[in-house]
């Protein structure tokens, strides 16, 4: 089992940069790797480190002013090569949540599949909740996928958002895309019962 998305109240972390690909989220010296351990540590690497791979205090990854298990990124978040590696680096980091205006269709599923659930949402809501971030950076949203509803808990707006009804399902109940099938063995076995 997989760690469940309900709903998550969380500060934010901002990142008001567009077209953010994934060679950005995770450069691709790094992808000779081929398990999920350690990529967290290398997230937005060449944003986060100088190249003697001291922190860059500019960067807001090295700020303690922001933290949380959100993200908020500019428009088209994730473009680029399709490498799943943008996931598990997302996720190894701690961030379960990234709101952004655009998502690329790969990347929205590579993080989906990495129980990283993406929150498209209007460029009119991104702004404020940038703004609510600036002015306050202990503001908190509510990402509620049940209802598929996010709230800036700073000014109470609120937007619905899209995701398919599968995948809400297995992030709801922790499931992967095999442990889904797993869950219906029995009826799988039946069906192969009937049928074979």
């Amino acid at each position: 089992m997989k760690q469940k998305i309900n709903i998550i109240q969380s500060t934010c972390v901002p990142l008001p940069l567009e077209n953010v690909d994934t060679d950005q989220i995770i450069p691709a010296r790094f992808l000779k790797a081929t398990t999920k351990e350690g990529f967290g540590e290398k997230l937005f690497y060449d944003w986060r480190f100088d190249k003697e791979g001291k922190p860059k205090t500019n960067f807001v990854l090295n700020n303690p002013t922001y933290s949380g298990e959100v993200l908020v990124a500019g428009k088209n978040f994730g473009s680029g090569s399709s490498r799943e590696h943008a996931a598990w680096a997302l996720a190894g980091y701690g961030f379960r949540v990234v709101v952004s205006s655009f998502f690329a269709d790969i990347f929205r599923n590579n993080a989906l599949n990495n129980f990283v659930l993406p929150v498209q949402v209007s460029e009119d809501f991104l702004a404020r909740l940038f703004q609510s971030i600036d002015e306050n950076p202990k503001s908190k949203v509510t990402i509620d996928l049940p209802n598929q509803i996010i709230i800036n808990q700073r000014t109470d707006e609120n937007e619905t958002f899209e995701i398919s009804a599968y995948k809400k399902h297995c992030l709801e109940n922790g499931l992967d895309d095999i442990d889904f099938l797993l869950s219906h063995q029995d009826k799988i076995e039946k069906w192969e019962r009937k049928y074979a």
